[in-house]
């Protein structure tokens, strides 16, 4: 386990903290206006490889070599020139650190993270974080890379969950849930409503720029049941039509060992260290890919009865599943701006259809397939 402090006077900014992966959707925007909940668990931090955060510039400002040699091979609207590194984590976790009034950014809401950190250190005043929690944006608290240093601390650091352990007791993310909606929406009596879950918009983003990567320009199927209301729709729109396929199958711990001539399999994303499940197989040429794990793992074990929140004389924490729990009343889109993220970021985004496809990205989203 870990310590943050400051890198100006050493005073401790966080509890004892231990790492796990990265979000998949830790950079997302979710609808407009509605209130979600913290990104990190509390005691975890996680870290952004990637420059992230102001100073932003252009794409036009940018020479094409330089977004390669950092890894993103497709025009994006702009690249961050922040330092690399940055550590979020739940705003619970944060010790020893103000508020700095005037750097709200451009919130509606509550705070963005625009204007750069807005979190100082308490005994010497040194901007450490950036809290984020306006409307729309995951809660969280991103502490500067450049600013803070890492201290061992005590504590038990566990080891990595095995993935027979992780199948055993890990938790699922199901596909739906309620969400808060801020627009005073109360006073009616809705204060939620049912959507599909931010998480899983955010996952089928990442993963469906890998099945298309995976594609070479192929129809790709899907299995049936809820993984094809997640990705086939996607798939018809965005791939040609006719001529063989390339089904997509769902592999990992549980499941049996994938056939050899599989092309793509969908695999967990292990939570703690952020590596992919891999066959016994190691030299299987399969492209792998990446779910977040507790939505690969409810694709494999649906729950089919979904828990409300409850309400008259329930006991406080306690979940009711009767009646079921409403269904959402859209179709199921994945999340436009972790596609775009993801699928910049892949090699295949050179191609020229992979191209057109974020070139067209607008007409898509008006479309209903984002």
């Amino acid at each position: 386990m870990f310590v943050f402090v400051c890198a100006g006077c050493g005073a401790e900014l966080t509890a004892p903290l231990s790492e796990v992966a990265l979000p998949v959707h830790a950079h997302q925007k979710f609808g407009n206006g509605l209130q979600l909940p913290v990104l990190m668990e509390s005691g975890t931090f996680a870290v952004e490889p990637e420059p992230w955060g102001p100073p932003w510039r252009r794409w036009e400002e940018t020479d094409p070599d330089e977004a390669a040699a950092r890894g993103i091979y497709a025009p994006v609207y702009a690249l961050s020139d922040g330092a690399p590194g940055a550590i979020v984590m739940a705003p619970g976790d944060t010790r020893g650190t103000v508020l700095i009034p005037d750097k709200r950014g451009g919130a509606c809401c509550g705070m963005d993270g625009g204007d750069g950190p807005n979190m100082a250190c308490e005994a010497c005043r040194l901007p450490v974080a950036t809290r984020i929690d306006d409307c729309s944006l995951w809660q969280a608290v991103w502490l500067a890379p450049n600013a803070v240093r890492r201290h061992p601390a005590d504590g038990i650091d566990a080891t990595p969950l095995s993935w027979a352990e992780l199948m055993a007791g890990g938790r699922s993310t199901p596909p739906s849930e309620p969400i808060t909606n801020s627009w005073g929406s109360s006073r009616l009596g809705l204060e939620h409503f049912w959507a599909w879950s931010p998480q899983w918009e955010a996952a089928a983003g990442q993963a469906l720029a890998h099945l298309l990567a995976a594609s070479q320009r192929r129809p790709v199927t899907v299995p049936d049941g809820l993984t094809a209301q997640v990705f086939q729709r996607a798939l018809d729109a965005l791939l040609p039509a006719g001529g063989p396929t390339r089904p997509a199958v769902l592999a990992g711990p549980d499941l049996p060992v994938p056939d050899e001539d599989a092309d793509i399999l969908l695999v967990p994303i292990h939570p703690q260290t952020g590596q992919l499940w891999h066959p016994p197989d190691s030299a299987t040429s399969a492209y792998r890919v990446p779910l977040p794990f507790g939505v690969w793992r409810w694709m494999i074990y649906p729950d089919p009865h979904l828990p409300t929140l409850a309400s008259g004389v329930m006991p406080d924490g306690v979940l009711r599943d009767d009646p079921p729990a409403p269904r959402p009343r859209q179709l199921f889109r994945a999340d436009p701006g972790t596609f775009q993220h993801t699928l910049v970021r892949l090699p295949a985004a050179r191609a020229p259809w992979l191209r057109e496809i974020l070139e067209t990205h607008t007409q898509h989203t008006q479309a209903g397939i984002f």
